[in-house]
């Protein structure tokens, strides 16, 4: 199979019907073989019965419905398990994905061998203050943070080769950042493609300010989780060491200038509690990085690589 869609979506009825055709139009005009993947999130309009009466008249049509809203991640994360095609497209279901980028994401993943596309709404039409201005502060720290010269990480239109999808894991909300992800299970051809941003046509956007702290939280999380997942000493056992050399000196300081130079009451001095608190945290940072790697070392997952090839 070519191609697998997957679309995430949450009370979107009056979309689907022309999503769906808008797809098969496009599949349909390339000779694609494809399968679409809908997930309904939880909704609570009609989205599940729209979706089943379109099964009848696509048979590329699957779909997952949730008992609950779980969240974009879990819903992207369920529908990886399930996908059969060589490249993954994933996409929102509110129109404002153009279907038509599909066969250059396509071309990217398979001629030009990308890992990963993501796609860049260099065109927004959404508001200025509330969400674009937003959007641009957080690309801007994820950027930084990441290394990744991505301008828009929270794209829906992603493309993807099938081994990406079936070695990631997506969850909490960490959709944001699938190509964070993958950079850090060793997937670092990662392309970036303008897409054109559709004004939204039907419901309301899902999108809330909140989204800016929990993706900030997120970032920071994914980031400290790549590099120190599977040696936390280094970590917190390098700032604990740092800590308790700054504190140890000063104290050593302290005690000189009272031993030696008959200087007194230096436990009044604020400089003493400043170099005690750092040996305290240092102590507790070292035994948390202790503690850390006694429960990397017994866990199941401690010795789990990812193997691109064997010979």
């Amino acid at each position: 199979m070519d191609i697998s869609i997957v679309i995430p979506l949450l009370n979107e009825e009056e979309s689907l019907p022309e999503l769906m055709a808008w797809i098969d139009k496009v599949m349909s005009e390339h000779t694609y073989q494809y399968e679409v993947w809908m997930v309904d999130d939880g909704s609570t309009d009609q989205s599940w019965a729209v979706i089943e009466d379109l099964k009848t008249k696509y048979d590329a049509l699957r779909a997952i419905k949730f008992a609950r809203n779980y969240g974009k991640s879990a819903a992207l994360n369920t529908a990886f398990r399930e996908v059969n095609g060589e490249v993954i497209i994933t996409m929102d279901a509110d129109l404002q994905d153009s279907p038509d980028e599909i066969p250059e994401l396509y071309q990217m993943i398979t001629e030009n061998d990308f890992d990963l596309v993501s796609g860049w709404k260099k065109k927004r039409y959404d508001p200025r203050f509330t969400k674009n201005l937003p959007s641009k502060l957080y690309n801007w720290a994820a950027r930084r943070i990441s290394k990744l010269k991505l301008h828009d990480f929270n794209c829906g239109l992603k493309a993807y080769k099938k081994k990406v999808v079936k070695n990631i894991e997506v969850y909490g909300e960490m959709h944001r950042y699938i190509p964070v992800i993958a950079k850090w299970e060793g997937y670092t051809k990662i392309g970036e493609k303008v897409v054109q941003h559709q004004a939204r046509k039907y419901g309301v956007t899902k999108f809330g300010i909140e989204r800016f702290i929990n993706g900030l939280l997120d970032l920071l999380s994914i980031t400290f989780t790549g590099k120190f997942g599977k040696r936390p000493m280094h970590f917190f056992g390098a700032i604990g060491t740092l800590l308790i050399i700054i504190g140890f000196s000063i104290l050593s300081y302290l005690s000189i200038a009272k031993f030696f130079f008959n200087e007194g009451n230096i436990d009044d001095r604020p400089l003493f509690f400043f170099g005690i608190t750092l040996l305290i945290i240092g102590f507790q940072l070292f035994i948390a990085g202790f503690l850390a790697e006694l429960i990397i070392r017994n866990s199941s997952e401690r010795n789990n690589y990812k193997v691109e090839k064997t010979i």
